[in-house]
């Protein structure tokens, strides 16, 4: 199939994947829509799939409304929290030794300024999760207050775009928690000791979910594995991230339809990147306990799509042989470009098990991060397609060289 065709083919597929299916958070029947289209499509090229099942919840929320003594407040309710509706005097506090002084049962605190600078990791997530996030989420469940209003600024380590971010995502904390902007924290502190009100309508859903693993070759004991997550954070349609990376892998599959090397190859649409506590990451992890090994090369794609700049490619602890077969390779493909080493996305897995790895994302990620990712903005309009079939192509000759080149 010549690229032309390829690229009115990734138009269709992320016309699927953005608009035709819903949401595609995780636990969402969005999210199961997209799964089993990627499993269908990519069993349709001859490719052995399976999809291993997980639990995980879906969310949903209707809003939310503050008041004090008459005033009413802006606010947003925090991803996958419980709902409530109360009445309390409100507490404040910025500092980390303000929060261990508080006397907060029975109470609706506010945490702003120092203490709410930037989003605290889920109190169960495994990969990082420093001890300062761990003593604010001990120090908030201990004391019990009733609910939790964060008012946060601008974090641009996290995604600059979002303001304010929600301090709390986390399905595993019950409390309920809800945020608003520093300005309207600000106002709202003026209030401390007074009575406020509080409902948030909010609720979880059991769900499941599952990644799709897809493989093909004659040795896959000695493979190479592709990674793309498939989810995309509530309220995006996930154009750049991370339907340009699912589709690559589509795109991808289709051109190994013929492929019968020795070399293992295995595509995995990974679910979970942009939810609260990884479960296809996890997944993966436990179903490959003890066989990371078996792992040639991991390659992640995540956000190749979007259409300002290049499409930059990075490596970490690549032997010499791969790092001058990508370089080699790569090199006659002038839409990619060596780029900075970023350590975010699901490439991270083969790094935790000392796997050489390479990532592929927008030589503009930082300008994707700050305006674009994680909004309604990510939509199918900042997507060029011919960088998506360009991007698949140079894989396509990637792992077909080192099928002939790898001893």
């Amino acid at each position: 199939m010549n690229s032309v065709l390829l690229s009115e083919k990734a138009g269709t597929y992320l016309r699927q994947l953005c608009l035709e299916i819903p949401n595609r958070r995780v636990g969402s029947q969005g999210n199961r829509a997209a799964t089993a289209f990627f499993a269908e499509r990519v069993a349709s090229f001859g490719f052995e799939t399976e999809s291993p099942a997980f639990d995980c919840i879906d969310w949903r929320q209707e809003g939310a409304h503050l008041a004090a003594k008459g005033a009413s407040f802006e606010i947003l309710v925090s991803p996958y929290s419980l709902g409530c509706h109360i009445r309390a005097p409100l507490l404040v506090a910025s500092t980390l030794e303000e929060l261990e002084a508080a006397e907060a049962s029975n109470k609706i605190i506010l945490l702003r300024g120092e203490i709410a600078k930037e989003q605290l990791m889920p109190k169960n997530f495994p990969f990082y999760n420093p001890d300062h996030h761990k003593r604010i989420i001990q120090l908030l469940e201990t004391k019990k207050p009733r609910a939790i209003i964060a008012a946060t600024s601008r974090d641009v380590v996290m995604v600059g775009s979002m303001y304010p971010f929600p301090l709390i995502e986390d399905g595993d904390f019950d409390i309920p928690s809800v945020y608003m902007t520093e300005e309207a924290g600000n106002r709202l502190a003026g209030y401390t000791g007074k009575e406020v009100s509080l409902e948030s309508r909010a609720g979880r859903i059991p769900a499941k979910g599952c990644n799709v693993i897809a493989r093909k070759g004659a040795n896959l004991d000695r493979r190479i594995v592709l990674f793309a997550h498939i989810d995309a954070r509530m309220g995006t349609p996930g154009a750049s991230d991370n339907a340009s990376g699912v589709i690559v892998l589509l795109l991808l599959s289709e051109l190994l339809a013929g492929y019968s090397g020795n070399l293992g190859i295995e595509i995995v649409a990974m679910n979970g990147e942009d939810y609260y506590s990884n479960p296809g990451e996890q997944q993966y992890l436990a179903l490959n306990a003890g066989r990371f090994d078996e792992i040639i090369l991991g390659i992640n794609i995540d956000d190749v799509g979007y259409y300002r700049g290049n499409v930059a490619y990075s490596l970490y602890d690549c032997p010499v042989d791969i790092a001058s077969s990508i370089h080699k390779v790569f090199s006659t493909h002038k839409s990619l470009v060596e780029g900075e080493p970023w350590y975010q996305g699901d490439h991270g897995l083969f790094l935790l098990n000392q796997r050489p790895a390479l990532a592929l994302t927008s030589e503009l990620l930082t300008e994707l991060m700050a305006e674009i990712t994680h909004t309604p903005k990510d939509s199918p309009e900042i997507v060029n397609t011919t960088k998506l079939v360009d991007v698949a192509i140079a894989l396509r000759d990637l792992l077909l060289y080192l099928d002939q080149h790898l001893l």
